[in-house]
């Protein structure tokens, strides 16, 4: 069903929600009217951050432009007429709007599409029996809401008490200003004959005790209005704080550590429009009571009473600035992150964005962010507000850039296009620590005031950790201190620390993370995958996946000790695993064609039991980044099981694994029992076509040949000639010149059809 459709059967406030995505920068009748083919184009399409992707906005605009002026051409009758005239008012006004920014409107569209789908989402999922995932989701979302609501009804009530104190205090001067008037009159009887004087006197008098007394009175009134005020004030604030700490906390925590997860493979950390609709409202209630607050202050400072409440203001003032401060330095964070491994001399970017940058007016005086890489220990100093002021590890260029607001999104970011390192500045290593080992991070920091500069603001922040190498060759150990870094790390550590060791099920939880994500595969490792790698892992040989769920695994283990008898590490071998599957064998791994994860013995003992020609494709254990074929054969004796040479990236650039399989007829069936044809055909390149010009193109094929009682295997590249049977023999003349083993060999295979060539 499209989405608009589904939109419209919106209640509440998600219909609300939706409504407000509309205005004059994007009309909702064009979105009604136009529904069919705004959500047939590939918005996501396009790269907003890439300036070169103009033109394909530019051609969407004129489309979306084209689409009103046909919608408006095809209005007929009385009301049609009204219909035209509007459209093509609003294909007017979009073309002036974006004719010069076509990449907003794109953003624009992006970000109504997903927040219109996210609505439709939730409000599907709150009819359905999805689960407690999603039930529990709504409930955090409606207690966010009402205490939304709640603060809303106090910051209300106090601003109706404050203008009953702010009414009940100017009548109070009013009468102040009597007493003195009165007090005037009364001193001025001085200078009046003695019986005027007794005769106007006890009026006054009279008058003025009247007036004082309501002084009095009404004096310790506004004293208890004052009082109450500041009472209801800290209960807002106690809300406040609650709530801010609820998202800040909570929700924007646990999105930064999606956000980290993300980085290992894990799902997206999903968008920041709720998250920045939450902090804006936290932004707009505490601002109202901030200027209820100045307001109670300055009523004050009018009118001094003897009392408490100068203090409680004081108190009010200072914790409300501390609530506003911690809201607008946790809201400037960077979403999108730089690359974890990041190599000298590479373009890089990132994205800052201010969470409550529309709702302060900061944009107003629009800021400027700097980028810095500072190492581990500076890091760790800047949190502790040690004095790092002029350190840094290295020189950023392009590191400047001056934050800009979208006014359709609401955003306001900074969007670091074209950094790059220039140089890095390391620290003394200890020990077995290597450089890939090493921690830097990216502080992103800006100044900006708010409140016609009553509040002025330094924010920093820092981005997740990230290895500096200079060569592709480090690429592989700086993505395991990354990847180490990104699963293990704790909310709140002191920079960078990790655990040295973690179980064996945390480690398999993020390894399979990894995989899938590099794979780009629904099919992660399977429970016999990871008894596997336990295997390789702790040198042990059993097969019962209980035995592993209590061992640790440490970092040392992971990737600084070589594996027994050989020259790589444990995740040094899995990485090259995921590479080869990644570029080569992506296909075949979804399929369940490749098992992979299985040693040669047991490939042994698979294979064994089943008929001749039976094979399986295996991960090397001896070389990284390898795959090879286990498969069974007659003997002249005894049946047997061969295992192929491993191939590597090398050499699938020259022949495709599904190819090399077809080109070895001796490989019948994939095991347990499946035909390969059935399972790899679909893969197969396709013959080649008859010569052109005159000119043979060769094919390569792959031939393993009968093995006698030695298990020597060769591979032999066949040349197939495309000609008349007239130039044979002249062709299979040049196998007279091949020594004579291998010649005899070649013919005991009937080929006379082919000149061969051993490789």
């Amino acid at each position: 069903m499209a989405v608009w459709i589904q939109a419209q059967q919106l209640q509440g406030d998600a219909l609300h929600q939706m409504q407000s995505l509309y205005g004059q920068h994007f009309p909702i009748e064009v979105r009604h009217y136009l529904s069919q083919w705004i959500e047939g184009q590939l918005w996501d399409a396009i790269d907003l951050e890439n300036p070169q992707e103009e033109y394909k906005a530019k051609r969407l605009l004129e489309g979306l432009i084209q689409e009103l002026q046909n919608k408006a051409d095809h209005q007929v009758g009385e009301d049609g007429f009204l219909l035209k005239i509007k459209l093509g008012h609003y294909a007017s006004q979009l073309k002036s709007t974006y004719d010069r920014c076509p990449l907003e409107l794109v953003r624009c569209i992006k970000h109504i599409l997903y927040t219109e789908q996210r609505l439709v989402r939730e409000a599907t999922n709150s009819n359905s029996p999805v689960g407690g995932m999603i039930d529990s989701m709504s409930q955090k979302y409606q207690q966010i809401n009402q205490a939304f609501e709640e603060l809303r009804l106090l910051t209300q009530d106090t601003e109706n008490d404050l203008r009953k104190l702010q009414h009940n205090q100017e009548y109070f001067i009013i009468q102040y200003q009597e007493s003195l008037r009165i007090q005037a009159q009364l001193t001025s009887l001085a200078t009046l004959p003695p019986a005027d004087r007794q005769l106007r006197e006890p009026t006054l008098l009279s008058k003025r005790a009247t007036v004082d007394a309501w002084l009095t009175r009404e004096a310790n009134t506004l004293q208890k209005y004052r009082l109450d005020l500041a009472e209801k004030h800290q209960k807002t604030l106690q809300l406040l704080r609650k709530q801010q700490n609820f998202i800040l906390d909570d929700e924007l925590i646990q999105w930064k550590r999606r956000q980290q997860l993300a980085g290992n493979g894990g799902p997206p950390e999903g968008g920041l429009d709720i998250l920045q609709s939450w902090c804006e409202k936290l932004a707009e209630t505490i601002w109202q009571n901030r200027q209820q607050i100045r307001k109670a202050e300055h009523l004050r400072q009018q009118l001094p009473l003897p009392g408490p409440i100068e203090e409680l203001l004081n108190e009010l003032n200072s914790t409300i600035t501390d609530i506003i401060s911690a809201l607008v330095t946790s809201t400037f964070i960077i979403e999108k992150q730089p690359p974890q491994v990041l190599k000298t001399q590479t373009k890089f970017a990132a994205t800052v964005r201010l969470l409550v940058g529309g709702k302060l007016n900061v944009h107003m005086n629009p800021p400027q962010v700097k980028a810095t890489i500072i190492s581990e220990q500076q890091a760790k100093a800047l949190l502790k507000n040690e004095n790092t002021r002029n350190d840094s590890s290295g020189e950023i260029l392009n590191n400047n850039c001056v934050m800009e607001y979208h006014q359709t999104t609401g955003t306001l970011t900074a969007h670091f296009r074209n950094m790059s390192l220039k140089r890095i500045k390391r620290s003394d290593r200890r020990g077995a620590e290597s450089v890939t080992e090493e921690k830097f991070t990216i502080l992103f920091e800006s100044q900006f005031s708010v409140g016609s500069n009553e509040l002025v603001f330094q924010v920093k922040t820092l981005s997740l950790p990230v290895v500096v190498i200079v060569h592709g060759s480090q690429d592989n150990n700086a993505t395991a201190t990354v990847l180490w870094d990104n699963a293990f790390a704790e909310p709140g550590r002191v920079p960078f620390l990790v655990p040295d060791k973690v179980l064996w099920p945390q480690l398999c939880e993020a390894i399979n993370m990894k995989y899938k994500a590099e794979v780009q595969s629904n099919r992660g490792l399977s429970e016999e995958n990871l008894v596997f790698l336990a295997q390789k892992a702790f040198s042990s040989s059993s097969n019962n996946p209980e035995d592993y769920r209590g061992m640790t695994m440490t970092w040392s283990q992971f990737n600084r000790e070589s594996l027994p008898g050989r020259n790589f590490t444990f995740w040094q071998w899995f990485d090259g695993v995921m590479e080869l599957t990644k570029k080569h064998l992506k296909p075949h791994w979804n399929d369940g064609a490749i098992l992979g994860f299985v040693n040669k013995q047991q490939a042994q003992d698979m294979v064994m039991s089943k008929p001749n020609g039976t094979f399986l494709l295996r991960f090397s254990d001896s070389e990284i980044g390898g795959i090879t074929i286990a498969w069974v054969a007659e003997n002249p004796n005894k049946r047997m099981v061969w295992n192929l040479m491993p191939y590597t990236t090398k050499d699938f650039t020259i022949r495709s694994l599904a190819d090399r399989i077809s080109d070895l007829n001796h490989l019948l069936f994939l095991y347990a029992d499946r035909p390969k044809d059935e399972v790899f055909s679909k893969y197969y390149t396709p013959p080649l076509s008859k010569a052109v010009d005159g000119y043979v193109k060769p094919q390569i094929k792959q031939v393993v040949p009968e093995l006698p009682a030695r298990a020597r295997l060769s591979l032999i590249i066949r040349v197939r000639l495309v000609s008349s049977p007239a130039t044979l023999p002249a062709n299979l003349h040049g196998l007279a010149q091949l020594p004579k083993t291998e010649r005899s060999q070649m013919m005991q295979y009937g080929l006379e059809n082919t000149l061969m060539v051993v490789a």
